[in-house]
This record gives C-alpha cells, sequence and structure tokens, in this order.
C-alpha cells in the first residue's frame, strides 16, 4: 500500500477534528451520513473549529482522498450528505 493511502486512512480513522462512527462513509443514505457527521463534530472534544466546519471538513476530505476510485453512485451520496449537512445546520449553499 502506498504511503498516501496509507496517510488518507489514518487521518480518517484517528484524526484529532473528530471522533467518527464506524462506516459512517458508506452508510446507505445522505441523511444518515450527515446525521452522523453532525453527531460525531458536536460530541467531540477533539475538534479545533466550529462543530459544522468540523463534520464538513471531514466529508470533504474524504471525498477527496477517495478521488476517481469512488463508485458515481457513492460520489454522489456524499455529494448529497453536505447538502443534508447544510440543512441540518440551516446554512444556505454558497
Amino acid at each position: 500500500m502506498s504511503k498516501s493511502k496509507r496517510w488518507s486512512s489514518e487521518v480518517t480513522e484517528h484524526s484529532n477534528a473528530l471522533d467518527l462512527e464506524s462506516s459512517v462513509f458508506t452508510k446507505d443514505s445522505a441523511r444518515g451520513i450527515a446525521e452522523s457527521l453532525k453527531r460525531s463534530a458536536e460530541h467531540s472534544k477533539r475538534r479545533k473549529s466550529d462543530p459544522y466546519r468540523s463534520a464538513m471538513s471531514m466529508l470533504t476530505f474524504y471525498i477527496n482522498r477517495a478521488g476517481k476510485n469512488l463508485p458515481k453512485s457513492r460520489r454522489e451520496r456524499l455529494e448529497a450528505a453536505k447538502d443534508e449537512l447544510r440543512s441540518l445546520y440551516g446554512k444556505k449553499r454558497t
């Protein structure tokens, strides 16, 4: 396994940003992913910014690191999770 793959996997699993629920990014619904990230962000004592920013950053990080290896349907679900996360926090898309 290449260093970059190990690095991103390590960040996802042991990040100081959030304590993530197991298999959060493989959930079947965008809403479920967003709710899990929101719970994790609000309960984490290790995050460095507000819960919304921490949750969105972790989601964006995962999407970016998975890159072209991410199946289209899963990428679409994760992108939809961004909208759900915005909705949960009452934010508007910029």
